[in-house]
C-alpha cells in the first residue's frame, strides 16, 4: 500500500519555491546596474566595460541555449535547478573578492551558466507540481520572475552596498542562492508523487481527446528537430524579433541608475524610480495574455509594442536633460517604454509555440527564441553605451533603440504575413497553438 502523503498546509507550496529560485537566480541578472558607479571608483570600470558587464550574464544563453536544455533534462528537472543555484553562489562569491574587472566578466559569464540551468527546467518543473486546472496560473505568475527580480535589485541594492559595499552586495546574493538551493532540495520531490503523475496523465489524456491528431515525433533525433527548427520561417522571425525587443529593453533598464545619478538624482530616488520602471514590465506581460485571450491578434500587440517604445525612447532621451522634456514627462515616457513593451515576451512565445515546425519541436523552438533573446541582452547595452560614450551623453540613445524598434516592427508585418499563409492552409503548416 501507498504511504499517505505529508500534509502541505504547514509548508510552502514547491511549485512556489520553484518560482522563488527563478527569482533569487534572476537577482544576479539585475544586481549589476545598482552597482555600476562603485565598481566605477573601486575598480576603474568605464562605461563600455560596464556594458559588457551587464550582458556577459548573458553569453551562456547566446551560445548553448538549445545545449543547455538537453543538459537540464539529462540532469533531472529538480537536479539541474539545484547544481544552478550552487553555481550561481560559487560564482558570485568569488566575483565578490574579485580585484579587477576581467575577473569579473568571466564570473558574470559562469553566473550565465547557473542561471540557464536554473530558469530552463522552471516552466515543466512547475507543470508537475500542480494540479492541471492551475498550471495556466502558475505559469503566468512565472512569467514575471525577470522582471520582478529586476525591480527587487533595482530597489533593494542601493542600500545594501551603501551598507556593505559592492562586494557585500555580491557576497549576499551568493549566500541566498546557496540557501535557496538547499529549500528546494528540502521541499521540491525529488520525484512527482503518483496523484501529479495521474493528475498530469489525466490532463494529457483530456488534451489529447480535445486537439486534433497531430504526427508522431517521439522517435525525431536531437540533430533532426534542430534541422527542422532552423530551416522553418517561424522560429527564426519569433527569434530575432525577441532579440530586437530584450537589447533595447536591458539597455535602457540596465543604465537607467546611471543616468540618473549623472543627472544629479539621490541614490534613494534613483532606487525607487529604476524599480518602477522595471516593475511596469510586469503589467505588459499579464496583460498580454489577458489580451490574446480575448482575441486580440499577436502582430497588432507587437506593433503597439515596438511603436511605443521607439516614441517613448524619443521623448525620453531626445535632446538631453537641458533641452528635451520636463523631468517627469521623461519618467513617464521610461515608463511607457518598458510597460507597453511587456507587451512583446509574452506575446512572442506565445507565437513561438504557434509556429513551431512540429509539437516535438517546440523546446526546441524555445530554446532557439532564447537564443536570440539572450544576444540581444548581450549587444544592446556595449552598442547604447558606445553611442553614449561617442555622444558625449545619453540624447542619441533613442536613435540605437528606434532602430531596433524599426526593425521589430518589419519582422512583425512578416510574422503577420505568415500567419496569414497559415490560416489559408498554406505551406509551412506547422503546428497550431491549441495543437501545442
Amino acid at each position: 500500500m501507498s504511504q499517505p502523503e505529508p500534509p502541505t498546509t504547514a509548508r510552502l507550496e514547491p511549485a512556489l519555491i520553484v518560482i522563488a529560485a527563478g527569482v533569487c537566480a534572476a537577482l544576479h541578472i539585475g544586481k549589476l546596474p545598482p552597482a555600476i558607479t562603485t565598481l566605477g571608483d573601486a575598480l576603474g570600470l568605464t562605461l563600455v566595460q560596464a556594458g559588457f558587464l551587464l550582458s556577459l550574464v548573458q553569453a551562456a544563453g547566446m551560445t548553448l541555449g538549445l545545449a543547455f536544455g538537453a543538459v537540464a533534462d539529462g540532469l533531472g528537472l529538480r537536479r539541474s535547478m539545484i547544481v544552478g543555484l550552487c553555481l550561481l553562489a560559487a560564482a558570485s562569491g568569488l566575483g565578490g573578492a574579485a580585484t579587477g574587472v576581467p575577473a569579473l566578466m568571466v564570473l558574470r559569464a559562469v553566473e550565465g551558466f547557473g542561471f540557464l540551468l536554473v530558469v530552463l527546467p522552471a516552466p515543466g518543473l512547475v507543470r508537475q507540481l500542480v494540479a492541471p486546472q492551475r498550471v495556466n496560473a502558475m505559469l503566468g505568475l512565472w512569467g514575471a520572475y525577470m522582471p520582478f527580480a529586476t525591480a527587487l535589485a533595482l530597489l533593494t541594492g542601493p542600500g545594501w552596498i551603501q551598507a556593505l559595499g559592492w562586494r557585500g552586495w555580491w557576497w549576499g546574493l551568493g549566500g541566498l542562492s546557496l540557501a535557496m538551493a538547499w529549500v528546494l532540495a528540502r521541499t521540491v520531490p525529488a520525484k512527482t508523487s503518483a496523484r501529479s503523475a495521474a493528475s498530469a496523465s489525466a490532463s494529457a489524456s483530456a488534451s489529447a481527446s480535445a486537439a486534433p491528431a497531430v504526427p508522431a515525433v517521439a522517435a525525431t533525433g536531437w540533430a533532426a528537430r534542430l534541422r527542422q527548427t532552423l530551416t522553418a520561417p517561424g522560429p527564426w522571425l519569433v527569434a530575432v524579433t525577441f532579440a530586437l525587443y530584450s537589447s533595447q529593453w536591458l539597455a535602457v533598464i540596465g543604465f537607467l541608475p546611471a543616468i540618473y545619478t549623472q543627472a544629479g538624482v539621490s541614490g534613494a530616488a534613483t532606487a525607487v524610480l529604476t524599480a518602477l520602471a522595471a516593475a511596469a514590465n510586469m503589467a505588459g506581460n499579464i496583460g498580454s495574455g489577458r489580451l490574446l485571450q480575448r482575441g486580440v491578434p499577436a502582430p497588432r500587440l507587437l506593433a503597439v509594442g515596438f511603436t511605443t517604445m521607439a516614441l517613448a525612447a524619443v521623448a525620453g532621451f531626445a535632446g538631453g536633460a537641458d533641452a528635451g522634456l520636463p523631468g517627469w514627462l521623461r519618467y513617464a515616457a521610461v515608463l511607457a517604454f518598458s510597460g507597453v513593451g511587456g507587451l512583446i515576451p509574452a506575446t512572442l512565445i506565445t507565437l513561438a509555440l504557434r509556429l513551431a515546425p512540429g509539437p516535438g519541436a517546440l523546446s526546441t523552438t524555445v530554446g532557439w527564441v532564447q537564443q536570440w533573446s539572450a544576444l540581444g541582452q548581450f549587444a544592446g547595452p556595449p552598442g547604447v553605451a558606445w553611442v553614449a560614450s561617442r555622444a558625449g551623453g545619453w540624447q542619441w540613445t533613442w536613435v540605437a533603440t528606434g532602430s531596433c524598434s524599426l526593425a521589430g516592427l518589419l519582422l512583425t508585418l512578416a510574422i503577420a504575413h505568415l500567419l496569414r499563409r497559415r490560416a489559408h492552409g498554406g505551406p509551412d503548416a506547422g503546428i497550431g497553438l491549441a495543437q501545442a
